[in-house]
């Protein structure tokens, strides 16, 4: 009796050891809602969508102290929509995250599929929309930096406020190992109500049988300052080369001047939060500035509204209406889709968990 109360006693300490040294989470968001979009070649469609201000998702993610400060890292991500339960990201299962890595003192170490040091640049720092709703800054700034797989980032450790990013993305290309490469970076400071962060992404165009072309190069300032009464916006892109400035789909709005991508362009972006208890207004402006012959120039306004029904669910709704110039093609997407139209209006719930 007294070997079995041992025996017990001893995988309840070594259970309770191992719980408090590693972890799993489960978490995910499920968004749906009513899509409204218009200005387009095929004329007005409405529809139901999923993943309209985020991206509907689930995931997980883990960690285990190993001791000395140091800890085994993962996280598996995947996109799924709800309007007909498939699979986004072309069908992967974890297409939004998958990665495994180390962190400690020194910063963090994670190899896998990711957000680029650019687009959290974009996302979390410029955008009051986050890059979703119908305000998608993506709409205009390039999002072609979104993720990349096959790629190893490291993160610093704050310091006075700082920190940094550094990505690699192998080409994978055989006989060529710049073929395909993508290097990003970033530099961000936080302190207090002020976040300020540059983030940069150069992709190879090179593959197996093209070779000796341009660089996508993609570059990304961005601040924001919280007032209290209202939060700040601000970003400042710079993008040059081949597919620094892709369009989401050839001629969508049906203009006898054929939509070119821009090979040189700025994109300027103001925006604004204005929380009210539980309500919050956003409202942004991006200008898209084609510096090519073309100048096919575009500028986009959007409103939108959030009501918070408690910490984790609220109803959104919101309108955006791009003004394209000299035969430019731009559309009004949202979350999870590019658009088809000039003008799209949204109302859906989204939900955390």
């Amino acid at each position: 009796m007294k070997n079995k109360v041992l025996a017990i006693s001893l995988f309840a300490a070594f259970a309770g050891n191992a719980v408090a040294q590693s972890s799993v989470t489960m978490y995910g968001i499920v968004d749906a809602g009513i899509v409204h979009e218009s200005g387009g070649r095929t004329g007005s469609v409405t529809k139901l969508t999923s993943g309209i201000g985020s991206q509907s998702r689930f995931g997980f993610r883990g960690r285990e102290d190993l001791g000395g400060g140091l800890s085994a890292i993962f996280n598996l991500e995947g996109g799924t929509t709800i309007d007909n339960g498939a699979s986004t990201q072309g069908g992967l299962l974890f297409g939004r995250t998958a990665l495994v890595g180390l962190e400690g003192g020194f910063g963090a170490i994670a190899m896998g599929r990711f957000f680029t040091p650019y687009f959290v640049t974009l996302s979390f720092v410029a955008d009051p929309f986050a890059t979703g709703f119908a305000g998608a800054a993506t709409n205009l700034i390039p999002g072609l930096g979104l993720r990349n797989s096959n790629t190893v980032k490291y993160t610093s450790p704050v310091f006075g406020g700082f920190s940094g990013e550094l990505a690699y993305t192998f080409g994978e290309i055989a006989g060529d190992n710049s073929a395909q490469r993508a290097i990003g970076a970033a530099l961000a400071y936080k302190a207090g109500p002020l976040h300020v962060r540059i983030g940069h992404q150069n992709k190879n165009n090179d593959t197996a049988v093209l070779t000796g072309t341009s660089s996508a190069k993609n570059t990304m300032l961005a601040a924001n300052y919280d007032f209290g009464v209202a939060k700040a916006y601000l970003g400042y892109g710079v993008n040059k080369g081949l597919n620094s400035a892709p369009l989401a789909s050839a001629n969508p709005l049906g203009s006898s001047i054929l939509p070119t991508a821009s090979t040189d362009s700025d994109n300027l972006l103001i925006g604004v939060a204005l929380p009210m208890g539980a309500n919050t207004v956003l409202a942004s402006y991006i200008r898209k500035n084609d510096k090519t012959a073309l100048n096919q120039d575009a500028d986009q306004v959007a409103v939108g509204y959030l009501h918070a029904l408690s910490k984790r669910t609220d109803l959104y709704t919101a309108y955006a209406y791009i003004r394209n110039r000299n035969g430019a093609g731009y559309v009004v997407g949202n979350g999870t889709e590019s658009g088809s139209g000039n003008k799209a209006f949204n109302i859906g719930v989204r939900h955390t968990f």
